[in-house]
């Protein structure tokens, strides 16, 4: 979520460029504490310039970074739902309030073709996210889904649908609470609107309709700084396709290598390795269930996950998700688990190539297999159904692989917040188990 309508109207970090120079060295960590990038932002910030949207919010302010004395959770109490605001706020004369109801092939559609022109791209506008209509519905038809949640903002003469918004129902569990929140994503205007400052109109819209069922607290991510994350992370790139991602300008070739270098640096082998990886079926969602569940349980944030969530996230969906699991031959038991979800994104201006196909890291638990060896299958069957690209973001225990698989760190940062509920002191990667489309 972002109220700064000249960058990317975006709950998701920007697609990002490796430098093969960089690829396989150690990352520096120094300057990303929370304390440093509020420090940092504030510096370059003028007074003018500060979030006047997000100074009105219930959400960590700069200058209570680092003040242990205030309590954790909620900052301010549930309104009475009468005193909920009724009525939609409102908008600029030439626009009207949409709900985009996601059963509908021509609203799936419209809300496709929004994303796909005026959705995320990298700073030098070579790349920009293409979530298919596929992803969309599986993203946003969740169990218990509001209808009502999903936004759209449409120019009253025309109805063109001009801007988007949405929230999903999750349980998550901050600490040993269990809070019912939103999770709000694919904030996008029409570029030809960023002047209009619908951006903090349509967060407060969806604000409201949150509220009206009785729910207080939300989760977003950005690849900007604003009033205040719990938890800064990197995302890491691992080139499976590294010829392409060097020729669309994604990655650039190493100081002293050679592309045939490149290739055979990053080749993986044509099978998995571990005894017992399969796909993930039906059958199996109770035992990944339970799997997943105990793994989160160690992680200071992280989803209140059930067997109906587990169904619906992580059972296989061509080419939206995809998941694995290792199935002991002797005993049968579901020892390990990961998956990946499918997030393209089109490449600008290319004569050669219009999709960059990525994989991102999704949920791994692993107790038997050694997690770079599960990670390791992963790529390899990630690299047999064509991705060009695995990147994985920090969180949970993925630092553990990440060097040893030849991944490398990008040069964009993604970071976490919770709308209405305070974390006293803020996250290492290491301490998140939440991961947001």
């Amino acid at each position: 979520m972002d109220d700064n309508n000249s960058q990317s109207e975006s709950s998701k970090s920007k697609p990002d460029l490796i430098d093969e120079n960089s690829e396989l060295s150690n990352s520096n960590n120094d300057d990303t504490s929370l304390e440093n990038i509020v420090r940092s932002f504030q510096d370059s910030m003028s007074v003018s310039k500060k979030h006047k949207f997000w100074e009105t919010q219930p959400v960590g302010q700069y200058k209570d970074v680092g003040d242990t004395n205030l309590p954790e959770g909620p900052i301010e109490p549930p309104t009475p739902l009468s005193e909920v605001k009724q009525e939609p706020y409102n908008l600029p004369s030439a626009y009207e309030w949409t709900t985009c109801d996601m059963d509908s092939e021509e609203t799936c559609n419209e809300v496709y073709l929004l994303l796909k022109n005026n959705y995320v791209e990298d700073d030098e506008n070579m790349f920009r996210f293409n979530y298919s209509k596929e992803f969309l519905t599986w993203a946003l038809r969740v169990p218990g889904y509001y209808k009502s949640w999903h936004i759209g903002v449409r120019a009253k003469g025309s109805k063109k649908l001009v801007a988007f918004i949405t929230g999903i129902p999750a349980r998550i569990r901050v600490n040993d609470k269990v809070v019912k929140m939103a999770e709000i994503n694919f904030l996008c205007v029409h570029k030809k609107l960023r002047s209009k400052r619908l951006a903090p109109v349509m967060i407060k819209e969806v604000t409201r309709r949150v509220h009206l069922e009785d729910i207080w607290q939300a989760a977003y991510t950005a690849g900007v700084v604003l009033p205040t994350p719990v938890a800064t992370c990197q995302y890491w790139h691992r080139s499976l396709n590294p010829k392409k991602l060097i020729d669309v300008g994604f990655s650039r070739l190493g100081a002293r290598m050679t592309m045939s270098r490149t290739i055979k640096l990053y080749k993986l082998p044509d099978s998995t390795v571990t005894n017992g990886f399969r796909k993930m079926e039906l059958r199996d969602v109770p035992a990944v269930t339970r799997l997943l569940r105990n793994y989160l349980g160690q992680f200071v944030v992280a989803p209140d996950f059930d067997e109906n969530d587990v169904e619906h996230w992580l059972l296989p969906h061509e080419d939206v998700v995809d998941s694995y699991l290792v199935e002991s031959p002797e005993t049968h038991e579901i020892t390990d688990f990961c998956s990946f979800y499918t997030l393209p994104s089109s490449i600008l201006g290319n004569q050669s190539y219009s999709t960059l196909k990525a994989a991102y890291s999704y949920y791994n638990v692993a107790t038997k297999t050694p997690l770079s060896q599960l990670m390791n299958d992963a790529l390899i069957v990630a690299k047999q159904k064509d991705f060009d690209v695995f990147n994985a973001l920090d969180v949970m225990q993925n630092e553990g692989f990440l060097k040893e698989l030849k991944f490398g760190p990008g040069d964009g940062q993604l970071h976490y917040y919770l709308y209405n509920y305070r974390i006293r002191n803020a996250l290492r990667p290491s301490e998140l188990g939440l991961v947001l489309l």
